[in-house]
Order: C-alpha cells, then sequence, then structure tokens
C-alpha cells in the first residue's frame, strides 16, 4: 500500500467519525429533541470528563469481564471444534447441545447465570463465554472439514499419525477460518458482559448505564456507550492486528485503496 493508500486508510475513520457527530449535533439542534431523550454531543463530553474516574474503572471491570470470557470462550470453541470434526460420537452429543446454547435468548438465561454464579465477575465471564464460543467453534470446525483433501491423502499414504496430519496439514487449512470466527467473537464479546452486568452487579459499564437511566442522566448513559464502543473497536483491532501478524502467510485479496 502507497503511503497515500496508508495516510488515507489511517484519516477515514476520523472523518466518519466526525461526520457523525456533527449530524448528531445538527439532529439535536434542528429537531429541538429534549436533553433527556437524546443530549447534545457537548453534554456527553462533559460528563465524559466529570465521570472519568467512574468511566475508567467501569470500564476496566467491563474489560476484564470481556477478556477472559474472549480467552475461555476461545479455547473452548477450538475444543469443540475439534471434537465435532474428530470424534462422531462428540459430534452427534456435542452439536445439539451448541445449537440449543445459541437458541435460547441470552437474555432469559442471564437471571439465572447471576442466580447460580453470583452477581460478581463469574456471572458475567460465563455470559461473555456463551456469546462467543459458538462463532468460534462453528469457524474453525469448518476450516478444519475444508482441509485439502489431496493433502490430507499425501500425508496419510506417507504413513503420517493423525496428530501429524493435524498438525502440518488441517490446522494451518484451518487458521485463516478460525481467525475470522475470532474476529466475530471480539466483536460480540461485551454483549455478553453487558447483559449480565444490565441484570445483577455492582460494577461495570452496564451497571453506569443502568442507573444514569434510572436517574434519566442520559448524557453519562451516553458517556458510557460511547466508551464502551470505544473499547470494543480497540479490542477487535488488536485481535486482527494480532490475527495478521500470526497469520503473515494467507493472502490479503481485498481491493487496493
Amino acid at each position: 500500500m502507497s503511503i497515500r493508500g496508508r495516510l488515507l486508510h489511517g484519516v477515514r475513520p476520523l472523518i466518519t467519525a466526525v461526520g457523525l457527530i456533527l449530524l448528531w449535533w445538527a439532529i439535536t439542534r434542528v429537531s429541538q429533541v429534549p436533553p433527556y431523550m437524546l443530549p447534545d454531543p457537548g453534554s456527553v463530553a462533559l460528563a465524559l470528563w466529570h465521570q472519568r474516574v467512574l468511566l475508567f474503572w467501569s470500564t476496566w471491570t467491563t474489560f476484564t469481564e470481556v477478556a477472559l470470557g474472549l480467552i475461555i470462550g476461545t479455547l473452548l470453541g477450538a475444543f469443540c471444534g475439534l471434537a465435532t470434526v474428530f470424534s462422531p460420537l462428540a459430534q452427534r452429543w456435542l452439536m445439539p447441545l451448541l445449537v440449543l446454547s445459541q437458541a435460547v435468548p441470552v437474555f432469559a438465561l442471564a437471571p439465572l447465570l447471576v442466580l447460580w454464579f453470583g452477581f460478581g465477575i463469574t456471572s458475567k465471564i460465563v455470559m461473555a463465554v456463551l456469546v462467543i464460543f459458538f462463532p468460534v467453534t462453528a469457524a474453525f470446525a469448518d476450516g478444519l472439514r475444508r482441509a485439502d483433501r489431496g493433502m490430507v491423502d499425501l500425508a496419510l499414504t506417507m504413513n503420517a499419525s493423525n496428530f501429524a496430519v493435524l498438525r502440518h496439514v488441517r490446522l494451518p487449512a484451518a487458521l485463516p477460518a478460525f481467525g475470522s470466527g475470532l474476529r466475530v467473537a471480539a466483536a460480540i464479546a461485551p454483549i455478553g458482559a453487558i447483559i449480565g452486568e444490565w441484570v445483577g452487579s455492582s460494577a461495570g459499564l452496564g451497571y453506569v448505564m443502568l442507573n444514569a437511566n434510572a436517574r434519566i442522566e442520559t448524557d453519562v448513559m451516553f458517556a458510557a456507550l460511547f466508551v464502551l464502543a470505544l473499547m470494543t473497536i480497540l479490542l477487535w483491532v488488536a485481535v486482527d492486528r494480532l490475527l495478521k501478524r500470526v497469520l503473515y502467510w494467507v493472502p490479503d485479496t481485498s481491493a487496493p485503496g
């Protein structure tokens, strides 16, 4: 990518953000929406500053829940993906459970998880794991199944063990799909943590938003929402950069510019 392309690639998100803020400001000015329904950007900026200490520690709490949920969910998803591909028995038993875990709405499970695991961090981590492990499992299992059959047969004719075939053929072929699942997981991981905080917690960005909503402090609620969105974007970018560094051999065929 040329220097001009890199510059445009870095400036575009900033231009988009500024455009959205200007549109937001224009809507609040033209429509005369009451501040308790839609505060203007200036009020939200002041709330960010005045509540900076509370938002900092709340962000740290939510980030801890999301990060631990992402790590555990990724490991669990990778294990389930391997099990469903290499064990017909595991596939018959696990797949209905995996589908059932996604068929039940997360909101319906949240009160039970808070009841079982308490109001602390554990229930939020479990919520995040439930949200993200299925995309990782599905993507990884699909990647393992789509390994080049000719390469697998060639390895088997050379008396390679199943573990050797997995390590040298199937895993390299499945890693791009696994990376796609991990990117999706990074984007949706905060959903589980926030829902858990809404149902029952004493800290975190979801707790701040819930209290602000009860007090009709819409500017504080928007400030917490802004911080949550920023945290999610940064988490996705970090995961994306890490995957590009680890999977450096996977070609990028996206259009230039």
